[in-house]
């Protein structure tokens, strides 16, 4: 199961595609450049909540 990280990470991705999508149409290059930097920047906090939510298991893990 995902965790919150892993979530809001998700959720910066998929509002930069809209920010990176809605500025291609209007012709915003600022809006297109922060929509590819608010994806990059879930991307981070996604492979953080992963990691964190892997080394949970692998502790539950080592404790049975």
């Amino acid at each position: 199961m995902i965790n919150k990280e892993e979530a809001a990470g998700k959720v910066e991705k998929a509002k930069g595609v809209v920010k990176e999508k809605v500025g291609q149409m209007t012709g915003d290059p600022e809006l297109q450049d922060e929509g590819v930097a608010d994806q990059a920047s879930g991307a981070v906090r996604e492979a953080v909540g992963t990691t964190k939510r892997k080394v949970e298991q692998v502790v539950d893990a080592l404790k049975k």
